[in-house]
């Protein structure tokens, strides 16, 4: 597989709050490689004594995440490359899941695809009120299969139904904030950090423990998560190789 332009992942922490950001000069897409580097620093997080609470975003002010990274999606040549780019995805979200520490997530603008996927789940999530969502992956001929877990437990079967079907429409932040996917909606920047920045201050004075034991009870039921979300990136990587999905790309890249 070629390699896409690499983007970055930074790890800061302050007053016992650690702010994780990843960067892709592609919207902030995810290619494998930033996957597995986000996920792993979720995972060092968690483990880091000086750390209470986690603070997930991304950079720029212009899209939150643009999902997968549509040069690697092409670079993809056989079943198995395919399904290890969608497990860098299942990682992630079991890196979030699995990890002991609270996770706060900041959207600050459009989210597609594997973005949703974070956005649920965190465990805490503001948005900008300009956060407008889309699960696009029908459209391009796969599916949401990694993110579904995640999103469907976040926002219920029907709401995960509207956005996997009507896959080529933008739902609205508050759409989204209704459906229990964004817990609170900002409507500039400043309120946006200030609000973040609130919240974490709180949980980072919080009992470590009690926050722990209130993780494991929020994320009950999901303990067979490691080996769904593994049989949904085996999915996902036999379709990316469809004909209906490269020439969707292709046209997709053409008109970008």
């Amino acid at each position: 597989m070629s390699k896409p332009a690499k983007g970055s992942i930074s790890y800061n922490v302050n007053n016992k709050i650690a702010t994780i950001e990843f960067y892709h000069p592609k919207g902030n897409s995810l290619p494998g490689e930033l996957l597995r580097k986000l996920a792993d620093t979720i995972t060092k997080a968690g483990e880091d004594a000086s750390v209470n609470v986690i603070v997930l975003c991304s950079k720029g002010d212009g899209a939150f995440c643009a999902g997968a990274s549509f040069e690697e999606l092409l670079a993809i040549s056989n079943i198995e490359e395919g399904k290890n780019f969608f497990m860098g995805f299942a990682h992630v979200l079991n890196a979030m899941r699995t990890c002991p520490k609270m996770i706060i997530a900041r959207i600050h603008g459009k989210t597609v695809g594997g973005g949703i996927g974070i956005a649920a789940a965190a465990d805490y999530t503001f948005a900008h009120t300009s956060a407008s969502v889309k699960l696009s992956e029908l459209a391009l001929g796969i599916g949401p299969f990694v993110v579904g877990p995640a999103v469907g437990r976040r926002i219920g079967v029907a709401a995960f139904s509207t956005l996997s079907l009507d896959a080529r429409t933008w739902y609205t932040a508050e759409w989204a904030r209704q459906k229990g996917l964004f817990n609170k909606l900002l409507a500039t920047t400043e309120e946006l950090d200030e609000a973040v920045h609130k919240l974490a201050t709180e949980l980072a004075a919080s009992n470590p423990e009690a926050m722990k034991e209130l993780k494991d009870i929020m994320w009950q039921g999901t303990g067979h998560w490691h080996a769904t979300l593994e049989q949904r990136a085996e999915i996902s990587g036999r379709l990316v190789l469809s004909d209906f999905t490269r020439e969707f790309i292709e046209e997709f890249k053409k008109k970008d």
